[in-house]
């Protein structure tokens, strides 16, 4: 026997009851999340092969099912702006969205908030046009801008119905970014493929994620430390069933409505056949970008196109879009081309290519069998970008594991140091950190010699720039919050200025 809570999420009978087969009693705790609907929970017999009902209960209801939720924050289109999103019941023919905020201890200000949503025909199939469609509510979105560098800033969503009623949420805060090249601590998080999971302990649909409440808890337990958060594609997993949506973004709140959380868009966002995905599979489960693209901001041009740049402190990151085709010749390639070419090192000496599938390497049984140990063409038009303007670590998601290679270039090693780099890396370092939270990955046993470091476990990545030279990074684990791999670099401006492996001039003057 099992309970089921509103189609989402189940528990057996017996779950934390054992004798419930015995007497017919038990006792089950569900968490509820605010999704602008009422709840039951219903008694079913049969399990899961042939569910009958048994009984329903009385409807359980929010104070305020409309009230606004789940804030996530996220980097503007410059350095000095910071935008916060966040869902609602509230239609713009009811209310108008604000913030009110300003620097802690300070005068507060209002921002309006512009709202977007959308309906079953902006699905591109089932069953996120059929049975796993539900109502999104409304999503908005505020701009903070002419922010001061590293200062504190305290906000509160608010709503103002039209009958004079204002409704608000509990008030955050968060630290703005610091300006580009500015010479302070900055600690960046990144990692793929996490998902949901329910901390209740039910079970529901595509129930795969058990490592995501590990890394959010840690990254929850360490957010003091930590300035910016890359989730680099495979969002949630909800694959068309878009209630998971609002559970995912309950699940990260903490995070993300105090450091930016900035995404990525993965097979699992955006791949649908007939729609100009890059891959034409049915990892969307029929939501083809929609869900992703406006429940989170990005600072691209183009939402469907979503690769993007931005600049935080010393870090230069390019993300790319593996779900549209990125090779030479194509609008993303220009734009990857013009991301790196474009950071001023002596300023922004950490340039970092972030990207859902993986580009570079990977010892994954999946791309071993294939014999490309990466996407095929993943490398072809981007290694010469890489090395060209000297990216540091490439880093991905997508295979869900955790890799390290060393500084390579065309499948040969650079530099033959593991842990401590001075001076040019003379290639790029690549990193799988797709273990997020999603099932995990098998290693090929083939011994490929650009791997240095492998492990099949739940994590993710940790980048600390100490200063314009020092840079060091380190691989922890969920489970623990234990660093298990690290390297840091030291270097000084006049490294970027020599020619490097594959980028030197075949003739000078002098010769």
């Amino acid at each position: 026997m099992s309970y089921l809570t509103f189609l989402l999420q189940y528990q057996y009978a017996n779950y934390s009851s054992p004798e419930y087969k015995d007497t017919g009693k038990g006792f089950l705790k569900f968490q509820l999340i605010n999704q602008r609907s009422d709840f039951s929970f219903a008694l079913f017999s049969g399990g899961l092969s042939n569910p009958k009902v048994v009984a329903v209960s009385n409807h359980v209801a929010f104070y305020n099912p409309n009230a606004p939720v789940y804030p996530r924050i996220a980097q503007g289109k410059s350095w000095d702006e910071m935008t916060v999103t966040w869902t609602s019941g509230y239609g713009t023919h009811e209310a108008e969205p604000f913030i009110e905020w300003g620097p802690k201890g300070g005068d507060s200000m209002r921002s309006p908030a512009g709202t977007l949503t959308f309906d079953r025909n902006s699905m591109c199939g089932a069953p996120a046009r059929t049975v796993g469609w539900r109502d999104p509510g409304f999503i908005h979105t505020s701009f903070l801008k002419e922010l001061w560098p590293n200062r504190v800033y305290t906000y509160k969503l608010g709503h103002k119905l039209f009958n004079g009623t204002y409704i608000w949420s509990q008030k955050y805060q968060f630290r703005a970014s610091p300006y580009p090249g500015q010479n302070s601590l900055q600690q960046v998080v990144i990692f793929g493929d996490m998902g949901k999971d329910e901390a209740d302990g039910s079970n529901e649909y595509n129930n795969f994620q058990r490592g995501s409440l590990n890394t959010t808890r840690q990254l929850i337990h360490d957010l003091e430390n930590i300035d910016i958060v890359f989730h680099i594609g495979d969002i949630c997993y909800a694959n068309g069933y878009l209630s998971q949506w609002d559970q995912f973004t309950a699940q990260i709140e903490p995070i993300a409505s105090t450091v930016p959380y900035m995404i990525a868009s993965g097979n699992h966002e955006r791949d649908w056949p007939g729609t100009s995905s890059f891959y034409e599979n049915m990892d969307s489960g029929g939501e083809c970008g929609v869900l992703a693209e406006t429940m989170f901001y990005v600072p691209t041009q183009n939402r469907d196109k979503f690769w993007y740049s931005t600049d935080y402190g010393m870090f230069r990151f390019c993300i790319a879009d593996t779900e549209h085709d990125w090779r030479e010749g194509t609008e993303q390639y220009k734009f990857i081309e013009h991301c790196l070419a474009s950071v001023d090192r002596q300023k922004q000496p950490w340039l970092i290519f972030l990207a859902h599938r993986v580009l570079g390497y990977s010892s994954c049984i999946c791309y071993a069998e294939e014999g490309s140990f990466a996407e095929p063409m993943g490398r072809e038009s981007l290694q010469k970008l890489w090395q060209n303007y000297k990216v540091d670590i490439a880093l991905y998601g997508h295979v869900h594991n955790y890799e390290r290679t060393c500084p390579v270039y065309q499948n040969i090693c650079t530099n033959k140091e593991k842990h401590y780099y001075k001076g040019s890396l003379n290639g790029t370092i690549h990193v799988v950190a797709g273990g997020g939270g999603a099932s995990l990955s098998a290693f090929t046993t083939f011994q490929t010699m650009w791997s240095l470091f492998k492990d099949r476990d739940y994590g993710f990545v940790k980048l600390t720039a100490f200063d314009h030279s020092n840079l060091l990074f380190e691989y922890k684990k969920s489970k623990d919050g234990k660093v298990y791999d690290s390297f840091r670099i030291s270097r000084d401006y006049r490294d970027f200025l020599a020619c490097t492996v594959g980028n030197c001039p075949s003739t000078t003057l002098a010769s």
